[in-house]
């Protein structure tokens, strides 16, 4: 059992930047991946990035490509998402998940696949105000 907690939201104007951090704990035997979501009242879950634990992949959804980045440190098990040129469509709640080895079906994995992923944070929200 695993448990994800993400930091670093608030409050910030359109342009300006945050940086989230997301820690795992607990026992995880093997990190695969870890992700992140956002996701509004009235609409789905939208995949924001994804970085692969072993060799450091990096996947990006289309609305935020170019302006957000995520990394690892696989030390810390700790995954951060840094968020640029933000803008008011990007306030959400931003969620954080993880995938662990153990229970991959199969050599394919869709990293934007939300219920692809074993465990999730609580979610820290993002507001950009124009």
């Amino acid at each position: 059992q695993a448990q994800l907690v993400e930091s670093g939201g608030g409050l910030v104007q359109a342009g300006g930047s945050l940086r989230l951090s997301c820690a795992a704990s607990g026992r995880i035997f093997r990190t695969y991946a870890m992700g992140w979501f956002r996701q509004v009242p009235g609409k789905e879950r939208e995949f924001i990035a994804a970085v692969s634990w072993k060799r450091g992949f990096t996947y990006y959804g289309d609305s935020v490509k170019g302006r957000f980045s995520t990394s690892r440190d696989n030390a810390k098990n700790t995954v951060y998402l840094q968020m640029n040129s933000l803008k008011a469509e990007d306030t959400a709640v931003y969620s954080c998940a993880l995938k662990e080895e153990t229970t991959l079906q199969g050599s394919i994995f869709d990293f934007e696949w939300d219920d692809g992923y074993d465990y999730w944070g609580q979610g820290t929200q993002v507001t950009v105000s124009s």
